[in-house]
This record gives C-alpha cells, sequence and structure tokens, in this order.
C-alpha cells in the first residue's frame, strides 16, 4: 500500500486517522511519557485526598452516605478541575516558550507547524490526564458508599471504602513498577505505606 492509499484510508476512517495523528504528536511532543507521570501522581493525590475526606468525615459521625457521597463528589470534582485548568496553563506556557525559542533559533515561525500543532495537542493530552487521574482515584474510594443500602452498618462502609484505597494505592504501585521494570511488590507496598500513615495521621489528628 503506497502513501496515497494510506491517507486516503485514514480519510475513510476518521477513529483511524485521529488515532494516527495523535501518534505522530506524541512522537514530536513526547505526550506519552509526560502523562504517565502526571497519571501516577495525581491519581495517588487523589486517593489520599479522598482518604482525608473519609477521616474526616468519620471521625466526625457523619453517617449518611448521602452526605460523604455529595462531599466527595464535591472534592474530586474540585481536584479535577485544579489538575486539568492548572496543568492547562502551566503546559501551554512551557511548550509556547520551547517552541518561540526553536522558532527563533532556526528563523521561522513554528505556530502553523506539524511541531506547533503537536505542542498544542500535548497541552490538552496532559492536562485531560492530569484532571482525570485525581477524579478516578477519588471516585474508586467512594464507591462503597454508593452501594451502602447493601451494608448493615455505616461503619462496614467506611471500612470497605478504607480498603478499596489501599487496594488502589497498592494496584497503582504495582502499575509503577510495571513501568520502571522494578520489583512490582516492592513497588505496590511503598504506595500502600502511604494510604496507611495518612489513615493513622489522620485518625490521630481527628482523635479516633
Amino acid at each position: 500500500m503506497n502513501m496515497e492509499d494510506s491517507q486516503e484510508e485514514s480519510g475513510n476512517h476518521p477513529v483511524r486517522g485521529w488515532i494516527e495523528k495523535a501518534n505522530q504528536y506524541n512522537d514530536i511532543a513526547n505526550i506519552g511519557e509526560i502523562a504517565r507521570r502526571s497519571f501516577g501522581n495525581n491519581a495517588f493525590d487523589g486517593i489520599l485526598t479522598m482518604i482525608g475526606v473519609l477521616i474526616g468525615s468519620f471521625t466526625s459521625g457523619i453517617s449518611e452516605a448521602r452526605t460523604i457521597i455529595v462531599t466527595g463528589m464535591s472534592t474530586s470534582i474540585a481536584i479535577m478541575i485544579s489538575g486539568a485548568w492548572g496543568a492547562y496553563l502551566t503546559e501551554s506556557a512551557e511548550r509556547k516558550k520551547d517552541l518561540d525559542e526553536l522558532g527563533r533559533s532556526t528563523l521561522s515561525d513554528l505556530n502553523g507547524s506539524r511541531i506547533g500543532r503537536a505542542s498544542r495537542f500535548a497541552a490538552i493530552a496532559v492536562s485531560v490526564v492530569d484532571g482525570l487521574s485525581p477524579f478516578l482515584g477519588a471516585i474508586v474510594v467512594l464507591i462503597p458508599f454508593f452501594f451502602a443500602g447493601l451494608f448493615a452498618d455505616i461503619r462496614q462502609v467506611y471500612y470497605t471504602a478504607f480498603g478499596c484505597a489501599l487496594a488502589a494505592l497498592f494496584a497503582l504501585g504495582v502499575w509503577l513498577g510495571r513501568v520502571a521494570k522494578g520489583n512490582l511488590l516492592g513497588y505496590g507496598i511503598k504506595t500502600l505505606l502511604a494510604g496507611v500513615v495518612s489513615i493513622l495521621i489522620g485518625s490521630l489528628l481527628n482523635g479516633s
């Protein structure tokens, strides 16, 4: 298949064409590596933030699942907006600076070039990952409260949510271990310990 046939085929399949373009932009702007770091850091933050919310609710005696869900969802949305907005502004500024410097060194305007388009795409892609990863991490911890009616007591829901948080942290650590090609169990234990420490310190601060 020649290049013209390939382009025609991509034109007939918009999704395939978009994926190919995204892969090209990834090769130019190194989006994948940055997105992986953002996902790991921000999912970690989202889980630990929700542990803090649950510790505060638990020690304050909040026993209505709806109240916890509303509080948790509000917090999740706030960290999603914060992550996406902050990442977009920061990434856009940094990439514009790099693009302008490259343009000056090559005596050309790169804004309309493939490099410029890749740079703008990277800022959007990284901001989406930055926003969604803490939101998804936080929602995983909240899942038991959506099924509170299946539990005999609200304390069981809390304990299950803490268990989900620790399991999610361990899974995240294992994933990081795979990325680093390191010890999967070691990475899992390290992230798991962060959750345990957060629960212990939160409980002590709240006098539980």
